[in-house]
């Protein structure tokens, strides 16, 4: 997964796609969000769960643990590592969902520069990502480490054309009991490694090259420079 994203839709759009009861605490605000050129370290709208209350925050998109302060804070975690390796120990335990709209891949067609490609959900519902961060709670004041990680997988079936690993994104679901802090660690493990949504989920298409420069962030970034139709050589899945 390349680090670019799109998050417009507001707060609320998000709950819905949840379809989760539970009261919110809302610190992100009912304003759309209108990011669709988000790139690493961007202020981005998680949520997690305390108790019976989800919880809606801005974290920064990128993470690392205190000690590894001689390398750049990663922005995803690969699944098939991420539950035991020291690096991300820490915040293991501490699951979120980021709700975006699509994310962005590029490839290399054999022209001068690499062609990018928007992918996006076929039905136009928002992915749920699964995540991990640290970010405030009730014991935990906002801090400047707080920040959070995508959890990626390898790509399956036709999406491979586009780039070798992708989100781990999940149905509603399980998006809440991702969520759910009674969910035990070894049960959210093989949710992530098995239970993602399929790549026949998806559609991509190509993409102005524009969208390579952080400083483009309209709405005209997720228009479709040709659409890509199923049946096509890159086509939806």
């Amino acid at each position: 997964m390349c680090g670019r994203l799109s998050q417009y839709d507001g707060i609320n759009d998000f709950v819905a796609a949840l379809s989760m009861p539970n009261a919110l605490v809302n610190n992100a605000g009912d304003l759309p969000f209108e990011r669709y050129n988000a790139a690493p370290t961007t202020q981005l709208a998680i949520f997690h769960q305390e108790g019976q209350y989800l919880h809606a925050d801005m974290v920064r998109w990128g993470w690392r643990p205190h000690w590894a302060k001689d390398r750049a804070s990663p922005i995803n975690a690969r699944v098939e590592k991420v539950a035991h390796g020291p690096f991300f120990r820490a915040i293991w335990p501490h699951r979120a969902i980021i709700a975006i709209n699509n994310w962005f891949e590029w490839v290399d067609e054999g022209g001068p520069k690499k062609q990018p490609y928007l992918i996006r959900r076929k039905d136009r519902a928002p992915i749920l990502c699964a995540a991990i961060g640290q970010y405030p709670s009730a014991e935990h004041p906002p801090s400047e480490h707080d920040g959070f990680v995508i959890i990626t997988a390898d790509s399956a079936g036709g999406m491979v054309d586009i780039h070798d690993r992708r989100p781990v994104t999940l149905s509603p679901e399980l998006a809440r009991e991702w969520l759910d802090p009674h969910t035990p660690k070894e049960h959210a493990e093989q949710m992530a490694l098995l239970q993602g949504e399929s790549t026949e989920a998806f559609e991509w298409f190509q993409v102005d090259r524009a969208v390579g420069n952080v400083r483009n962030h309209g709405p005209e970034i997720i228009e479709p420079k040709s659409a890509i139709t199923d049946g096509d050589e890159k086509g939806n899945g």
